[in-house]
Order: structure tokens, then C-alpha cells, then sequence
């Protein structure tokens, strides 16, 4: 039997996987502190690709930052080949962290403990006095077989994804349904004409829930008229349609009728490749486990998850335009303000709903809730992949 069964009820899970008229939806459990948490920082965060960051948070070589996946401490740093690398945080000596907070660095992440020291590759190249006083080498240890523990990562439109368990599909083909799909928006050309602005171009909240709750808020559009009022004016809920991405990766909703309305109908550059037929549509999909993007004619966007603990999350937004006059000119700085202004606000709606979820999930009598058979799909695709996840 599987090591989940042994905290959660197997009936409970199983009812997860019945059709959407008969399924609940996930346990109490998977969102209250306890046992089901280590299972799921294996299973979900270290078996998946998962999002860390932005490549665009680290622009100049020796850039680097300290990041806390569940507990488990990483390096992110721009190494002397302009590459993203991710390290595990820790001296392969004994065990100390050796970085605690973002920092620049010119040569060597020098261990505080004893000064073993690596460069910016994660190569091992100091251990003063290994041998003894003054003798920095010994005849028995290899530097090269004690170098930093490279994670295996990815850079995908700006994010920063990695794998730590080493054992998911390659990232290529892990995306590739979606840029399929998306293919009918932009091309791969497009890709390479996002960028970040230096102004108005991200936020980041604090949520008192469990990082779930995000995800399965953000794929329906259920929600629409009751927590988004201002949005609902002009985006209704039958304006919508589902997205279900197959194989199980990813899942949200798409809108007929994005249709910016900016002071001055000043309009930002759009991606040369949107047909001009589809100008209206925007798709707004969660890349499981823990990002949801956006995308449109004229900017793109990732909202990525970053999970503390079993109820507290920080929600990081990115905000990308196409092509540099876009996202950096002063020409396109009050209606890059005007679009920060407006994704803050829809977001901050939210919060309450998802911080809300979190506090009902102490109620012993729920029983992980029901599902519209017609309005919920996209959530209980995803409560479908996580369930899949932990049992496999």
C-alpha cells in the first residue's frame, strides 16, 4: 500500500478521481499541517519542475541568491558564462548553508565554517589546511568528487524551473502541449521578444493559506461576478471557456473579450505573430505544480508560487511587455502603470477568498467539497494531478 494511505483515507483520495458529479475534492489533509506535507514536498516539489524564479531577478554575472524550497536550501547565481545555475546551499565539508541572503559576489562563495571555497561554477577550489597547518591538498581527497551539488534546471520564458530529484521528463517535453497550444497565439520567434520592465513590473503578496488554494481559485472563472465585480463588467462568466491541457500538466480558462481600455486608448506593441482574429482572446493557465500564467496580444504574465509552509505562501507577479520599447521606454511608462495598477488589484481580490479556504479546512465535518459539473473542470483537473502525483 502506498506511504499515503497511512494518513490520508484512501476512500477520501479515490473519491477525488470519480467523475466530476460524484467527486469531492481534496482532503482536509492536504492542506492542514501534518505528515501529508513530507509526502508532498517529495512527490509534487522535488519530483516535478518546479518555479523558483526569474532569470531576469539575476541579470549581472555573481548575482546571487538564496532561496528555501520547503525547507530545503538553494543557490541561484549567474555564473561567468551569463548561465543560470542552481546549487544545493550547502558546504560539502559539514554541512553549513553557505548563503543566507542575496548578495554579489566577484570569485568564491567562501564557507564561513572553515573557508572551503567554490567558484561561481560550483567547483571546489580552497580547502585551507586540509592536510594540516599550511597544507592545503591531501593525497586522499579529491576537490572534483566534492564540488557544489548542481540542481538540474531550466530557463523558460524569463522562469526558473528545476527538478530536484533529477527524475521528471525532460523540461522540453514537459512544456511542449502547452507551447503547442499557445502556438496558435505566438511563436517561438515571439518568445524571445519578451521583456521585463524595470518599472512596474512585479509585486508580491503574503497568503495565509495553503499554496493549492491559489492554483484551484486561479483555473476557474466560477468566481467572477462575486469577487471580481470591476472585471465582471466587461468579462462574464459565459465570455469564458475551460482549458483541460493533456497529458495532465497544466489547466485554467481563456477569455473572448480581453480588450484593454487604457487612458488616451493608448495601446501597448502586440506579439507579431497573434492572429488578428484571436486580438480579444487571453488564456490564463496554471503550469502545475506552482505558476500561473497569462497571456495576451500585448503583455504576458507569470504568477509564481512560492510555498512557505502547509498555510502560509508568497505569490511573486511578473509582468512582461513585447519588445524593449514596450516594457523600457518612457513612451509606454503610464500605461505600464496602468496595467500594474489593474493585475495588483484583481489579485489583491483574491486574497481573502484563498486565505478564507484556509481557515475552513479546520472544520472536521468537510469533506473536501463538491464540484460544478459544469463551471468546476479546470480546478478538479488539477486536484486530479495531485492526487496522481502522491499515489504513484
Amino acid at each position: 500500500m502506498n506511504e499515503i494511505y497511512e494518513y490520508i483515507n484512501k476512500e477520501k483520495l479515490s473519491s477525488v478521481l470519480k467523475s466530476i458529479e460524484k467527486a469531492n475534492g481534496l482532503p482536509n489533509e492536504c492542506y492542514l499541517e501534518g505528515e501529508y506535507n513530507k509526502i508532498e514536498r517529495k512527490k509534487i516539489f522535488e519530483d516535478n519542475w518546479v518555479v523558483i524564479g526569474t532569470a531576469s531577478s539575476i541579470p549581472e554575472i555573481g548575482d546571487v541568491k538564496s532561496f528555501n524550497l520547503l525547507g530545503i536550501p538553494l543557490i541561484i547565481l549567474r555564473d561567468k558564462k551569463k548561465d543560470i545555475k542552481v546549487f544545493h546551499n550547502v558546504c560539502s565539508h559539514r554541512g553549513y548553508k553557505l548563503i543566507n541572503k542575496d548578495c554579489k559576489i566577484n570569485n568564491v562563495i567562501r564557507c564561513p565554517y572553515h573557508s572551503w571555497s567554490y567558484n561561481l561554477s560550483g567547483e571546489l577550489v580552497a580547502t585551507p589546511h586540509i592536510g594540516g597547518v599550511n597544507i592545503h591538498n591531501h593525497i586522499n581527497f579529491n576537490k572534483n568528487e566534492n564540488n557544489l551539488k548542481e540542481v538540474k534546471s531550466f530557463i523558460w520564458l524569463d522562469l526558473i524551473l528545476i527538478n530536484i530529484s533529477e527524475n521528471a521528463i525532460p523540461f522540453n517535453d514537459y512544456i511542449k502541449p502547452l507551447e503547442k497550444r499557445w502556438s496558435e497565439f505566438i511563436s517561438k520567434e515571439d518568445y524571445e521578444l519578451i521583456v521585463h520592465p524595470k518599472d512596474y513590473g512585479n509585486f508580491s503578496f503574503e497568503a495565509k493559506c495553503n499554496w493549492k488554494f491559489a492554483i484551484e481559485n486561479f483555473c476557474e472563472s466560477y468566481h467572477l461576478p462575486f469577487v471580481h465585480p470591476g472585471l465582471n463588467e466587461y468579462s462574464k462568466i459565459d465570455d469564458h471557456y475551460h482549458i483541460e491541457g493533456l497529458p495532465n500538466r497544466f489547466a485554467g480558462q481563456g477569455s473572448y473579450v480581453y480588450n484593454p481600455n487604457f487612458k488616451n486608448k493608448e495601446q501597448f506593441p502586440t506579439f507579431p505573430s497573434w492572429p488578428k482574429y484571436k486580438y480579444k482572446h487571453a488564456e490564463y493557465v496554471a503550469l502545475f505544480p506552482n505558476v500561473m500564467l497569462g497571456i495576451h496580444k500585448d503583455h504576458y504574465y507569470a504568477f509564481w508560487l512560492e510555498p512557505i509552509n502547509h498555510n502560509k505562501t508568497l505569490e511573486h507577479m511578473e509582468i512582461y511587455y513585447v519588445g524593449e520599447e514596450a516594457a523600457l521606454s518612457k513612451k509606454y511608462k503610464k500605461i505600464r502603470k496602468e496595467n500594474y495598477i489593474q493585475w495588483k488589484k484583481i489579485m489583491t481580490e483574491d486574497l481573502d477568498i484563498i486565505q478564507g479556504m484556509q481557515e475552513g479546512r479546520n472544520s472536521p465535518i468537510y469533506n473536501g467539497g463538491n464540484f460544478s459539473p459544469v463551471l468546476d473542470n479546470p480546478t478538479h483537473h488539477f486536484a486530479k494531478w495531485v492526487v496522481n502525483e502522491i499515489i504513484k
